[in-house]
């Protein structure tokens, strides 16, 4: 009998390959990062793991960063400390090491999450602050359900549930965190209610999930090719309405999708995040 081939799928991305130009979409959000510093407590020392350029970083305690690739570590600012190169899964640190441990977006990168997960809490005496997604709630985000189905998929194959971290870290509680309308990290639900947003390969290009995409299928959700999807935005490449002989634009599905969520949405909300706090022993 021959055993089945081995599935080739990981979460991860290579950011040796994807890296280069992160940090101009994807910066700290003020909003957020006062959440993500709350729940470090009165930590002192605090250890970031997948740290990559930095982002959420507190800068008015002593931090260890770690992060396994040289391309985001090249993108670390000049006053945040060196990444060292280790991995999530075999933290080079003794048991106890940092009053606190934090791992911002970085736990559906990781080959093994539940190893990863009791690393941090081996090494941090206190708080594990994880900042993740709800794969649960994907499904909400227009994006994914009227036009990237492919994304959806993937994406919730990717994070851990939110059930499995609170059990990897023995015990946690939850905080949702709004992402504000005009939030300055420039992951997917950053664009909400910025639409044609999704039309800049820059803006996509600093989201790990895009690169992960089958061949053709980021050009099909990006052009809109009405024989695969009906409803995709069909924008141009510049990110303006492509408008058609008779004066109407293909996009416009996209362009009302703005408006409703503007009318909708609070002024400062939108699609939550989760913050993972493990309970202080």
């Amino acid at each position: 009998m021959t055993s089945p081939a081995p599935d080739p799928w990981r979460p991860g991305l290579d950011y040796e390959a994807h890296g280069d130009g992160y940090t101009g979409r994807r910066q700290t959000d003020a909003r957020i990062a006062a959440h993500v510093h709350r729940a470090l407590g009165d930590a002192r020392t605090v250890l970031n793991v997948g740290a990559g350029a930095g982002s959420y970083e507190p800068t008015d305690r002593h931090v260890i960063a770690i992060e396994p690739s040289a391309t985001m570590r090249a993108q670390r600012p000049p006053g945040l400390v060196p990444a060292i190169a280790a991995r999530a899964e075999a933290l080079p640190l003794d048991d106890d090491a940092v009053d606190a441990a934090m791992a911002m977006l970085t736990v559906h990168h990781w080959d093994d999450p539940l190893a990863g997960l009791r690393e941090l809490r081996r090494v941090a005496r206190s708080p594990v602050v994880i900042l993740t997604f709800d794969a649960q709630a994907l499904g909400r985000f227009w994006l994914m359900d009227d036009y990237a189905p492919e994304l959806l998929e993937d994406e919730r194959r990717r994070f851990p549930a939110i059930a499995d971290i609170v059990a990897g870290l023995g015990g946690a509680r939850a905080e949702a965190i709004p992402v504000p309308r005009d939030c300055r990290d420039g992951i997917g639900e950053a664009y909400y209610a910025r639409p044609e947003a999704f039309l800049d390969p820059a803006v996509r290009g600093a989201q790990s999930a895009w690169p992960r995409l089958g061949p053709g299928v980021e050009e099909r959700i990006v052009t809109g090719s009405p024989a695969t999807s009906p409803r995709a935005p069909g924008m141009s490449a510049t990110g303006t309405c492509a408008t058609g002989p008779n004066g109407t634009a293909p996009c416009a599905s996209w362009c009302r999708r703005q408006a409703d969520w503007r009318r909708a949405a609070p002024a400062r909300s939108g699609p939550t995040r989760r913050v993972r706090r493990r309970r202080p022993r």
